[in-house]
């Protein structure tokens, strides 16, 4: 097959490959170990399809590339219109990456529904990759909804005590939020005749949408409250914490490491894609938002006293950057943004992992029920050290660069901004390592926990992985900036534009 001929079929067969997965998933009998790696080879070979895009992706140009635009349904006018830029390009490697990933440390921890399990795992995959492939708002609408049934799933079926609760919080507040978009995408169809990004985003900046000012607000806002639940922005952060705490280990990272980079996403390509003019209007108080959200998550993780919520916390916090960087309309501040967005992805997966193999052995979060562990654990002491400063934001860790950028732009928008958003930083580093301290140092108080077994084969597997891509972005972040880059750029002109024309005024 030429190359052309595949990069035009190549979002295609990344997007779907696990949902196939899934359906033939469904025909295989109840053998365990067969599903587990069934499901390992098609996540394995997902991740090996998407590494076609970074490495035929061409650095230096703005716009969308392996595009595909095809007729769908005739009426509406929906087509079948997929492509990425430097934005979304990462989003979906982060997306793959995870998946064999979260296989991995579901190995020896599901033990019921296996079959199950990795199905829901594997459409969860496919609907997330959607989200972040998806031209068409139709389409893209429809794959933000179909990662809701099988999160929720995951959540209620293979959680913990309050895994019901959880899941039909999780559910209802991000579907109720959902309603809001959908009013905005249909209206936007009814004004232009398409649901096509491109061809609504022209519209509305050559200013041919009729009644556009008049509704722009509203639509600006029905965007961003969808956007602002699944990131989540405080005030609508108070389902995230039942969530990730009930939820089952792999649950917990897709959940933080792609889940609610949908949202931050969404604020990126549609608020400032679609409207520049309102997002410069309204940046202040959503960076107000950010900022109490930064300091916010951190003061309550610093207090908790369950692992799983005190990550689930960091968060809050850390999320808090990436808007904060987003609404600086800086090239640092977004660059930073989606610097955080995958760095976060990494090492907060990283963190839950490894949450999910202390709960494996002693069925428990608590905090108080650990102590001492690197006597027992040093092998496991060893890469939860360097996961939480990648967390912290250790130079020559990922969690540095992007923080910095944010930080730099956030200046760059606002002195007080900075400064207010760099105590976040001396906070996530106090709540890390005491936690870190708390676990590991001292006497083991439990003698319990003399007893403890060191990091399997399957869960070494899991976790190495994320500290090397860690090491790798703190070290090369270029790698990743020289995509970025031009997509910014080209997010960032139309805001300058009004930016120019608010001065001229």
């Amino acid at each position: 097959m030429k190359l052309q001929d595949l990069n035009s079929i190549i979002l295609t067969l990344v997007t779907f490959a696990p949902l196939a997965g899934a359906l033939l998933l469904v025909l295989f009998p109840r053998r365990d170990r067969d599903i587990r790696i069934w499901a390992l080879f098609i996540s394995l070979l997902t991740l090996v399809l998407s590494l076609h895009l970074p490495v035929h992706f061409r650095r230096g140009l703005d716009g969308f590339q392996f595009s595909i635009d095809r007729p769908w349904i005739s009426a509406p006018k929906i087509h079948y219109h997929m492509g990425i830029d430097g934005i979304s390009l990462w989003l979906v490697v982060l997306t793959t990456f995870l998946t064999p990933l979260c296989v991995l440390i579901s190995w020896k921890s599901i033990h019921e529904r296996v079959k199950e399990f990795f199905i829901l795992l594997l459409v969860l995959e496919t609907a997330l990759i959607g989200v972040f492939t998806s031209l068409d708002l139709f389409l893209f609408y429809f794959f933000w909804e179909a990662t809701l049934i099988p999160m929720a799933l995951l959540i209620g079926i293979f959680g913990h005590d309050r895994k019901v609760y959880a899941a039909v919080k999780f559910f209802m507040y991000t579907m109720i939020a959902s309603v809001f978009m959908l009013a905005a995408i249909l209206w936007l169809y009814a004004h232009t005749g398409s649901f096509d990004f491109v061809v609504i985003r022209d519209q509305i900046a050559s200013g041919a949408l009729p009644g556009l000012p008049a509704a722009a607000q509203w639509l600006f806002l029905g965007f961003f409250l969808a956007f602002a639940v699944k990131v989540p922005l405080f005030p609508f952060h108070t389902w995230l914490p039942d969530a990730h705490v009930e939820a089952p280990t792999a649950g917990s990272v897709l959940l933080a490491g792609v889940l609610l980079k949908m949202g931050t996403y969404g604020m990126l390509r549609f608020n400032l894609g679609l409207f520049p003019e309102q997002s410069r209007q309204n940046a202040w108080w959503i960076m107000v938002l950010a900022l109490i959200g930064i300091i916010y998550g951190a003061l309550v993780a610093l207090v908790q006293p369950n692992m799983k919520k005190l990550i689930a916390y960091s968060s809050v916090s850390h999320l808090g950057f990436v808007v904060l960087g987003i609404f600086s309309f800086t090239q640092a501040g977004l660059n930073g943004a989606m610097f955080v967005m995958l760095a976060h992805g990494i090492s907060t997966g990283g963190l839950f992992m490894l949450a999910g193999v202390l709960h494996e052995r002693r069925h428990t979060y608590e905090i108080s029920e650990f102590g001492g562990l690197a006597t027992p654990m040093p092998v496991y002491a060893a890469w939860y050290l360097v996961i939480v400063l990648a967390s912290a934001g250790l130079p020559l860790l990922n969690g540095f660069i992007g923080e910095f950028l944010v930080l730099s732009g956030a200046f760059q928008a606002k002195a007080v901004y900075g400064i207010l958003g760099a105590t976040g930083i001396i906070w996530s580093a106090a709540y890390l390592l005491w936690m870190y301290q708390r676990v590991f140092y001292g006497k083991v108080t439990h003698p319990v926990n003399n007893s403890l077994s060191d990091l399997s084969a399957f869960e070494k597997m899991a976790i190495w992985p994320c500290a090397a891509v860690a090491l790798v972005m703190g070290v090369a972040p270029i790698l990743w900036l020289s995509a970025i880059d031009p997509a910014v750029h080209a997010t960032l002109a139309p805001l300058s534009q009004v930016m120019s024309r608010v001065v001229g005024q």
